[in-house]
């Protein structure tokens, strides 16, 4: 049961040479009642043309029952990743599923050869954690039927299910926060910009301003990447400013650590010189001195989310696409403060008059 070029033939195949979608082949494979007899039909005659046998471990893909769901992300080691991975592992485990898991170490051409694997006979469904180049494949699996979910991410249009949180509300909170603290002066170390949760986070920011009357300012705006040596870099372009910013909005928490760091080889406190607020608290923003204020982003609800709809979409491949975003929450904790006061400007002294400070010899 192999093509011409010695590669297996899946249902994948099948759904492609009788013209309907995975799901589609997957309940003619089960023996489904709500499968009109003409298409049935065409789906078996396109299995005898290929020479399809449906053998145990493509029922078990086609009908759901590998219990495997694979998962794409671009990094694992991370905090923001560790929680979301709890999440979804928790809401397998009840399910009795198993959990594949890929890194592309954020090498975006490796994205859809990795997608081509986990969807070609290993897992049941994909969770694909803000993935870097979705164009090149999710229109493909929409095709296919075969059963996905976005996290953190909007994908490439409506018809992607999503699981998602309220970044542009959070970016607002964040900045609200620093200019109720009196700041005025307000950088901002953005994230990927390919990313529609960077550019909300943005988005809030520059609403926050907009709403308090402050002029934005193109220099303290600063793309960080979301990693820490972009940020760091990013940190000392605002902090190298002749005015520099009293306040910084990072874009996730490790943005923010780099911040500190960047502001520490400067000789600058955080937050006695400097007020920092991050995205995302991790576990690490707790730990940290001074503690992190940051927003909220429910990782560990948001993978639960992703898990639970997806296990859905396996179940139910007709089902219409979702979309979900769960609120953001801004924790205050210890690293903002008011502005430092601006010293004193200095007195002019118009010439020939006496020196308004006291004699360096004591003497009156």
């Amino acid at each position: 049961m192999t093509q011409q070029d010695g590669t297996p033939l899946t249902i994948f195949d099948v759904a492609r040479e009788s013209g309907v979608s995975y799901a589609t082949v997957s309940r003619v494979l089960n023996n489904r009642a709500y499968v009109k007899p003409q298409t049935r039909e065409a789906v078996l005659a396109a299995m005898q043309r290929l020479g399809f046998v449906a053998n145990q471990q493509a029922r078990s893909l086609a009908g759901g029952r590998s219990r495997v769901v694979g998962l794409l992300a671009s990094e694992l080691a991370t905090g923001y990743m560790g929680s979301i991975l709890r999440g979804i592992d928790d809401a397998l485990a009840e399910a009795e599923y198993d959990l594949v898991l890929y890194s592309t170490r954020r090498r975006k051409t490796r994205e859809a050869a990795y997608v081509a694997s986990l969807t070609r006979g290993m897992a049941d469904g994909l969770l694909l954690v803000l993935p870097r180049n979705p164009e090149a494949y999710l229109l493909s699996l929409r095709e296919r039927g075969f059963p996905y979910v976005l996290v953190d991410h909007q994908g490439i249009g409506a018809g992607d299910p999503a699981v998602g949180a309220t970044n542009r509300a959070g970016g607002y909170a964040a900045t609200r926060h620093l200019i109720e603290l009196g700041h005025r002066r307000i950088g901002v170390i953005c994230g990927d910009m390919a990313l529609r949760c960077a550019v909300d986070r943005l988005a809030g920011y520059q609403d926050a301003l907009a709403e308090a009357g402050i002029a934005p300012d193109e220099g303290l705006v600063v793309d960080g990447d979301f990693q820490q040596p972009a940020a760091y870099a990013a940190a000392h372009v605002l902090l190298g400013l002749p005015q520099p910013p009293t306040a910084i909005v990072a874009a996730n928490d490790v943005s923010a650590f780099a911040v500190i760091d960047a502001a520490s080889a400067r000789g600058l406190r955080v937050p006695a010189d400097l007020s920092l607020v991050g995205f995302d608290d991790i576990p690490a923003a707790q730990m940290l001195v001074p503690r992190l204020t940051t927003v909220r982003q429910p990782l560990l609800q948001m993978g639960a989310a992703a898990a639970t709809m997806l296990l859905k979409r396996i179940e139910q491949p007709e089902l219409p696409p979702e979309r979900l975003e769960l609120p953001t929450e801004l924790i205050v904790r210890a690293s903002t403060a008011a502005p430092a006061p601006s010293p004193p400007a200095p007195t002019l002294v118009e010439a020939g008059s006496p020196d308004p400070s006291p004699s360096r010899s004591g003497l009156g």
